[in-house]
């Protein structure tokens, strides 16, 4: 299958991927295949993706939010409804797994709550209001939030489908347009959502999608037509990200990298510490920016903790994601599970001690042996100078280190540039609030990890970012404040 270049009105018909996904191919980070050639987008496929969206834009700014919201509900209505011959949330699915080698099960989870994305900031749309203000003499000022025009989204490659919608939905329901830039590494899906925004009735050139690499996020950053940029990926690529916009002193969001603690006290329901150990760890086979992946835990119940935990981290079923049973799937690539192996190579090497996992995996089934598969790993014995403690593995790797006191634990646990999450396990309501408050992380969780509803902005502190996904304030990275004055009497002129 070859995905063509250019904006995203594509000439491939949706259901026809669909099909392809889920009949023709097996995933090829399952089996080492290639997927789809890509032509890359250069200056010249840029700015006709750019001039689209501008277009566009003017149209789309000038309807009204209940207008907007028509035409995003009924995109959502698109995903989530059966129709005879197909269910296109299971198509998506089984192409996002296709795209990205994580479980169906997950790739279900992911477009739905793109699906209830797209249709949270529908609602949001005609909500955008200003404020009146009162002055004396009868006079008065108001403000209107006006939406920025053409902005750009840049997705990574472990939930592809899941960002689009999370960067698009919001931009859309503000007014703007957006041309997308997704992962080379997950390029399809961003496709099928652009046709599906097309189907539900978006001007043609709203939605678009180039496809590249880091030429072509260079071009749409630079582009003088572009207002804002919102990236969700690397701490360094964000550096240069924010260095291109700044150029044109343009607005940015960065979701970044993570390094994020959770914290399990001695008084925690063990049972729950446990699953949420595991939900903050292999979730996408551990490739999440958010992961808890310090767990700290008391040394009154660590020797409990680390027999319970190793014993459901080895039951975890691991093969041809596309399976219902299948709890791991492969990792994103070769280059990234040899990275990923090579953590815990120079793990071992610095004194922590493999507890289980850390090793390549070949399924049973010999279509599955050229997949890019690895063991969930559980890291014992780990001190807070270790790499694969300071350094961001986005893999299936978890680092146990042991704890004393509350003080102790939330200076370790704030010791680090990176500040996306962190998480807490006690049945201490007082202990919980206060350690959360202490904590330098921007999405905290109590008694649970890596939960993240529309409804709730997402976003980190310190290096892991500026602004917020999700939730009612996201309305205010997709939009200006214009302030109105409106004198209803003389001018009083001191000249």
């Amino acid at each position: 299958m070859t995905v063509p270049n250019g904006n995203c009105v594509q000439p491939v018909v949706f259901m026809k991927v669909c099909l392809l996904g889920r009949l023709s191919y097996l995933p090829f980070h399952v089996v080492g295949r290639v997927l789809c050639q890509l032509e890359p987008c250069g200056g010249v496929e840029v700015d006709q993706a750019v001039k689209a969206a501008k277009l566009a834009f003017g149209y789309w700014s000038k309807m009204s939010g209940m207008e907007r919201a028509r035409v995003m509900i009924e995109a959502a209505h698109i995903i989530e409804v059966s129709h005879e011959s197909s269910n296109i949330l299971d198509c998506i699915s089984e192409m996002e797994v296709v795209n990205n080698g994580k479980s169906i099960t997950e790739a279900r989870l992911d477009v739905d709550s793109a699906r209830v994305c797209i249709e949270y900031y529908a609602g949001l749309a005609s909500t955008l209001a200003g404020q009146h203000v009162q002055l004396p003499g009868g006079s008065f000022a108001y403000t209107r939030r006006e939406p920025l025009g053409v902005c750009v989204g840049i997705g990574a490659w472990n939930y592809p489908f899941q960002i689009v919608a999370w960067k698009s939905a919001p931009a859309l329901a503000c007014g703007n347009s957006m041309v997308f830039k997704p992962s080379p590494v997950t390029p399809v899906t961003a496709v099928m959502l652009a046709e599906i925004y097309a189907k539900a009735g978006v001007p043609e050139g709203l939605f678009n999608v180039v496809q590249g690499g880091q030429e072509t996020g260079s071009l749409l950053c630079q582009h003088p037509d572009v207002a804002k940029v919102s990236f969700t990926g690397s701490v360094p690529t964000g550096r240069k990200i924010m260095e291109m916009a700044s150029k044109g002193v343009k607005p940015v969001t960065l979701e970044l990298g993570g390094k994020s603690p959770l914290l399990i006290f001695k008084d925690s329901d063990l049972e729950n510490a446990v699953r949420g150990a595991l939900m903050a760890n292999f979730l996408s086979q551990g490739q999440v920016c958010s992961n808890g992946t310090r767990v700290f835990v008391q040394k009154d119940i660590l020797p409990e903790f680390v027999k319970e935990v190793v014993k459901r981290t080895q039951a975890i079923e691991i093969g041809d994601p596309l399976l219902e049973s299948t709890r791991m799937g492969a990792l994103v690539s070769r280059p990234h599970l040899d990275k990923v192996l090579s953590f815990v190579d120079r793990a071992k090497k610095e004194g922590a001690t493999v507890l289980c996992g850390g090793e390549s995996y070949v399924p049973s089934d010999p279509k599955l042996r050229g997949g890019y598969y690895m063991t969930p790993c559980i890291l014992g014995n780990c001190t807070d100078d270790m790499t694969c403690v300071k350094e961001e593995i986005f893999g299936p790797v978890m680092s146990v280190l042991p704890f004393e006191t509350e003080d102790e634990v939330l200076q370790r646990a704030n010791d680090t540039s990176l500040g996306l999450a962190a998480g807490v396990f006690t049945r201490d309501v007082r202990r919980a609030h206060r350690v959360v408050e202490h904590l330098k992380a921007g999405s905290c969780f109590i008694n649970n990890y890596n939960i993240t509803p529309v409804e709730v902005p997402f976003g980190g502190f310190k290096m892991s970012g500026i602004g917020r996904e999700n939730g009612q304030v996201t309305i205010e990275f997709y939009s200006q404040l214009k302030t109105v004055f409106v004198e209803m009497g003389d001018v009083d002129s001191l000249f």
